[in-house]
Formats: structure tokens, sequence, C-alpha cells
């Protein structure tokens, strides 16, 4: 049986749980608006996720940003990909975008092992915003420390948790130094779907040519290419498209293009 230390989200940051992915190679277990993720702030910690998940070292760990402006500082963006963000933080959607990162961003990472894990071989990263309150409380308190967090499904590769907290896996569980349950809050936010037909992950936009070259902004024009590219389905799909739809004239619709 795990003796992983947990506690259950009622709303307030868990000191604990902070303070466990604050120490050097930390890693915990969170609930978001999709399920469980792992959350990692150094190459120490990112080696165990992957470790935990016996995942491929070719899938990066997303980045998960508290707000625009810790988006905009670390990601290179135009004005349009801004207001896209922009609009789903206002209407509280959980979105993901291929970006690459800014230079300077780089050179902040903590450390080599983050550079190479947090990154694809183009210099981007999937750059996460309303991810839901357990784990955002989290990010936020550690950005205005000015650390990063990255993270990852909390489960074995390719195998879904179905928001469940008893479904990470006893590898999973047994990893982790902290443990924030909150099965009722991952319900919440489709509750009326179940464990069979709920969606477990979030939608993910490349905004990225296949070198990892920023798509260029439309401003109004028809027919822009390289455009966006919506490669993952997920939560709050049909409104993610229907903000796409507003903002870009040109997008395209690839579920499992590659990242």
């Amino acid at each position: 049986m795990s003796t992983t230390p947990r506690a259950h989200w009622t709303g307030e940051i868990i000191p604990e749980a902070l303070e466990a992915i604050n120490t050097p190679g930390g890693l915990i277990v969170c609930a978001t608006k999709v399920g469980y993720i792992l959350m990692a702030g150094d190459g120490e910690g990112l080696e165990r996720k992957f470790d935990a998940k016996q995942r491929k070292r070719n899938k990066p760990a997303v980045v998960l940003c508290s707000g625009i402006d810790q988006l905009t500082a670390l990601a290179e963006v135009n004005d349009e990909i801004v207001e896209f963000y922009q609009q789903h933080w206002d209407q509280d959607i959980l979105l993901g975008c291929i970006l690459p990162w800014k230079k300077e961003a780089v050179d902040t990472m903590p450390d080599d092992t983050v550079r190479e894990l947090a990154r694809d071989g183009r210099n981007t990263s999937c750059f996460v915003i309303r991810f839901g309150r357990p784990a955002e409380q989290i990010v936020a308190k550690r950005w205005e420390e000015g650390k990063l967090t990255f993270a990852s499904s909390a489960n074995p590769s390719g195998v879904g948790n179905r928001g469940k907290v008893a479904n990470i896996g006893d590898r999973i569980e047994n990893e982790a130094d902290f443990i924030v349950s909150a099965d009722d809050y991952v319900t919440s936010i489709q509750p009326n779907e179940t464990e069979d037909t709920r969606k477990e992950q979030g939608v993910m936009v490349s905004m990225v040519t296949a070198d990892g070259t920023l798509v260029p902004q439309q401003n109004g024009q028809r027919e822009v290419t390289p455009c966006p590219i919506l490669i993952r389905a997920g939560l709050d799909c049909d409104k993610i498209m229907a903000n796409m739809s507003e903002i870009f004239l040109s997008w395209d619709y690839r579920h499992g293009h590659y990242y």
C-alpha cells in the first residue's frame, strides 16, 4: 500500500504540495480539469516523471502558465496568438498551443536536463493555460517566485486515469512525493459525462511550421499559409474551434498531426 502523502483539495493551495514540488527533484500529482497530472520544476523532477510514466523522452512535458504575462515572457507569439489565448483565459477554457521558446527564456531554465526534456527538437513546447484551479494555484505561486512548472498526464503512457486518483497507477503513486486529490473537482468540469465519455485531455493547437517557426500573422487576409493547426481534440473543442474562426480566417484540423 502506498505511503505517499496526500491531501484533498478544498479550494485553497495545499502548502505541503507546494513544498514538495519546490524541493530539488520534487514530483507531485495534482488534479486538473481533465484528470490528474505529474508536475515537476527541474531536471531531476522531469527525469523522475519520465521514469514514472515509462514515457519516451522525445515527448516533451508541457509548460504550465499561470497567466498571459507568463506566456508572453516565455514563448514567441504574435498579436493574434495573444488575442487567441486571451479569449480562452477570459472564458476559462483549457488551451495548449505549440510555440517556440524565446531565447532569453531558455537561458532562465534551471538546468540542461530541463532544456532537453521540456522542448522538442524544434525548440518548441506546448504552453498551457486554464488547466484547473488545484494546479493553477501551485503554478501561480511558483511563477511569483520565478520558477517554471512542467507537466504530463499522471498515468502510464497511453493509458488514461479517467479523472480518478485511484487510476494513476501504482508506479506513479509510489514515485510521487505528494498527491493533491480532487475527483469531485474533475467531475464538476464535465458533470453530465461518465468515466467512459468524459474528455481526458485538452485541445492542442500548433502555431508553428514543420521546422518550429511561428506561423505568420494573418491580419484579416484569406488563404494565409502556413496556418494554425488543431492537432489534438479534447475538452471544449467546439468552443475553441469557434474562437479560432473568429481570429484566424485560415486554420486546419488534423487530429493526431505530429507533435
